[in-house]
């Protein structure tokens, strides 16, 4: 007696075959965007490349001093060396004393004056390594970038600067406006509005300040 085919088996693989491949097709519409890579970083800016830069070579030059300086180590005084360190590589021009040009703003010939860094260029320095240095786990109560030397060290580059070259520095002054309210109540209104702008109105700042130009 013949026995039957079992019919099972054959449904059962035919459901499974029939499950893959609903499974590969719902992979292939799958979005794009599941399998797709991250988005690529944005660049860093002007600004934070050149504050790396900057940092940098603050290191290396503390590596290279002799005796070799740790940061830990770095107080205002050094940072006042490696900022005289960096006029040697400077691009303007500042008169000495006896120079017959000191003081000229546009002096009609060259000289044999030395060339420095300019005190704006030396400014926007101090202030990218003191973010720099917080930026790497310095303290901002230790910043030698921020010391009270420093700072004075930048004012007379400023006024030393400004005088040999000529160029007056002001420190801009912003003055209160004065505002004076018209108002006329005459006897014979109800209610009196203030009409025009007041007089004395402050206009104008004090402006001037040094711009350093190299030569």
């Amino acid at each position: 007696m013949d026995s039957e085919p079992n019919t099972g088996e054959g449904s059962s693989s035919s459901s499974a075959a029939a499950a893959a491949a609903a499974l590969q097709q719902q992979l292939q519409q799958a979005p794009e965007s599941s399998t797709s890579p991250p988005p690529a970083a944005a660049p860093p800016s002007r600004y934070e490349s050149q504050k790396r830069r900057d940092w940098n070579t603050f290191l290396q030059y503390l590596k290279n001093h002799k005796p070799p300086l740790t940061l830990a180590r770095c107080s205002g005084a050094h940072v006042i060396e490696f900022l005289k360190y960096l006029d040697q590589f400077g691009k303007t021009k500042v008169h000495i004393s006896g120079c017959p040009y000191f003081g000229h703003p546009n002096p009609p010939a060259p000289c044999a004056c030395p060339l420095k860094q300019a005190w704006g260029s030396l400014d926007a320095l101090i202030g990218r390594l003191r973010a720099a240095y917080e930026e790497n786990g310095g303290r901002p109560e230790s910043n030698p970038f921020g010391a009270r030397a420093v700072r004075i060290y930048l004012r007379e580059v400023r006024e030393s600067q400004a005088k040999a070259r000529g160029i007056p520095y002001e420190k801009k002054k912003r003055k209160r406006p004065v505002v004076t309210a018209a108002s006329g109540i005459n006897s014979g209104q109800s209610s009196g509005t203030s009409s025009g702008a007041g007089a004395g109105e402050a206009s104008g700042n004090a402006t001037g300040a040094a711009t350093t130009t190299t030569v």
